[in-house]
């Protein structure tokens, strides 16, 4: 058993059990990056640079995701729509937790 330290907002929801419905708990991206984070930061383990906390949702976003240009600045605004839909492919944003950590408060 690997045990690994990451520090998320005290705010932050609980983990979901595996397969359930995201919350945005952030640990995931806390633990490692995704395929795609992977290819832009250079980076497999440890908290993603696009993780974002957002304070009025109360819950950590993709920010890769969610604002695509500010990691991609190469990428042409006629793109942005398309990277979004490919990114939450990519991270399959929307099927389910699939993060088998388990969280100890």
């Amino acid at each position: 058993m690997h045990e690994q330290i990451i520090h998320l907002h005290r705010e932050a929801p609980a983990k979901p059990a595996e397969g359930q419905p995201c919350n945005g708990c952030g640990v995931c991206c806390a633990l490692e990056t995704c395929p795609a984070a992977r290819l832009r930061f250079r980076q497999g383990q440890g908290l993603c640079p696009a993780l974002h906390w957002s304070t009025d949702d109360r819950r950590y976003h993709c920010g890769l995701l969610v604002d695509p240009k500010k990691y991609l600045p190469w990428l042409p605004g006629l793109a942005t729509s398309a990277a979004k839909r490919l990114l939450a492919r990519w991270i399959a944003a929307g099927q389910g937790c699939d993060c088998d950590a388990e969280v100890q408060a």
